[in-house]
Formats: structure tokens, sequence, C-alpha cells
């Protein structure tokens, strides 16, 4: 909602009003105190229920390469996403001439998808399998992210939110699909996964940051455009159906 809100109120009424957003901040903070409470009240109720983590019969060698392929994948998908969620406006206004508030309405189509992506992955996955939705998610984007450096406007529109949506669904399957392979570990693999997407999301934007002044954005896009082919590793990745019956 960011950039929808920076467009229709930032934009043309200045940096003033930035101070209201202070209350959705609020609003969210409400929010989450109601569902910190009610999953403490969960997990008491089902204190007396826990029972031994199950093992993953997997060694633990192919659970080590499993793990550093989902780690590569995060990677590819992070830097991409950045790619765009930090200097998709600039990009936008560079190329084609927009201004800053249509610019806004272009990053939130795009992360609006990413949203709708996120969501529908996962149950996505649970019908048909994680690794075919890693497959689908990762690699899948390929042909849309070569394509968008040489797209006139509107179909760099249509492909930022065909990209975002494709691309989106892939982190709730990875997630999953590492908790499965370390059961009773939810913890520290959800901490891995999610601090290291967080890290490589920031290292993006200054790395790439760094290669657009000492290029152009349009050559940002170019270079990005290859980093989905990194899904190609999926093809390495144990088969871990037996694990979505524990």
């Amino acid at each position: 909602m960011g950039p929808l809100l920076a467009a229709l109120i930032i934009a043309p009424y200045g940096k003033d009003h930035l101070g209201w957003f202070v209350l959705a901040a609020l609003l969210g903070i409400i929010v989450l105190l109601q569902v910190s409470r009610w999953y403490q009240h969960q997990h008491r109720a089902n204190g007396a229920k826990t029972s031994a983590a199950p093992l993953n019969p997997l060694p633990a060698k192919k659970i080590a390469l499993a793990i550093s392929i989902l780690l590569l994948l995060i990677f590819s998908k992070y830097f991409y996403l950045t790619s765009l969620s930090s200097y998709y406006t600039f990009y936008l206004m560079h190329k084609f001439g927009l201004s800053v508030q249509n610019a806004q309405f272009h990053l939130f189509a795009f992360l609006g998808a990413v949203a709708a992506g996120t969501i529908v992955g996962g149950p996505i996955g649970d019908k048909i399998g994680r690794k075919y939705v890693i497959w689908g998610s990762i690699l899948g984007v390929a042909p849309f992210t070569l394509l968008l450096p040489h797209a006139t406007l509107m179909w760099t529109s249509v492909l930022s939110v065909v990209i975002g949506l494709i691309l989106a669904s892939a982190f709730s399957a990875i997630l999953v699909y590492a908790q499965e392979l370390m059961p009773g570990r939810i913890g520290m693999v959800s901490g891995l996964f999610f601090g290291f997407a967080f890290g490589m999301g920031g290292l993006g934007a200054a790395v790439l940051g760094v290669v657009a002044d000492h290029t152009s954005i349009e050559w940002v896009y170019q270079i990005c455009a290859w980093l989905p082919l990194i899904g190609l590793l999926t093809a390495f990745l144990p088969d871990n159906r037996h694990a979505q019956d524990i």
C-alpha cells in the first residue's frame, strides 16, 4: 500500500502529510498484540500434546545440499525483487519519462502482485508439491524477466505484475520445504530463511545501486534478468513428498 499512498497523498500534498501514516503503524501494533495473545493461549493449550519431533530419513549431507540450494534460490529471488521494489520507479521515470506519481502506481501494481503470489504459493504447494512450485516460480519466471528490459511501457507494466505474482509464490514453498527437511526446527529454519532473505534484499539494493551509478538503471535490469536461471538448481533438490505426510 506504500506506493499507492505515496502517489495519492505524498506526491500531491507534500511530505508534511507523512505523519498520518503513524496511525497505520499503531493499528498494526494493536492487531499484532491480539495475535500474540492468541498464539500464547494456543501454545499453552497444546503444550501437553507435544511429542518428539519426527526425523527426516534423508542423509545429513543431502539435507545440507538441499538447504544450500534453497538459499541460492532465495538469493536469486530477492536480488531480482529488490531490483524492482527499490529501483522500478527510477527505471520507469528514466526510460519512459513518467512522473513520480505515475511511477508509484506501477510500483503499487507490482507489489500487489507480489503479495498475491506469496499467498497463492502456499496452497498450490500443498496441492501439487513444493518442488513443482519452486520450479515454476523461480525458473518459470525467466522468460518474462528476459523480456522486461526490451518491453514498451504497457508491456513493462504487464510483465512486472506477472513477474511479481510468479516469483513471490516461491517463498512459502521454499520455507515449508526447508522446514520439512529439518522437522522440529521450525524456529531455526524460519529465522535462517527470513534473515537471509532480508539480508539479500538489503545487500542487493546496495550492490544494484552501485551498478546503476557506474552504468545505467537499464543495465541493472539486463543483468538481473538472468538471475532466475539459478532456478535450474532445483533439479538437485531431493524428493521431499514423504515429509508432507508427517
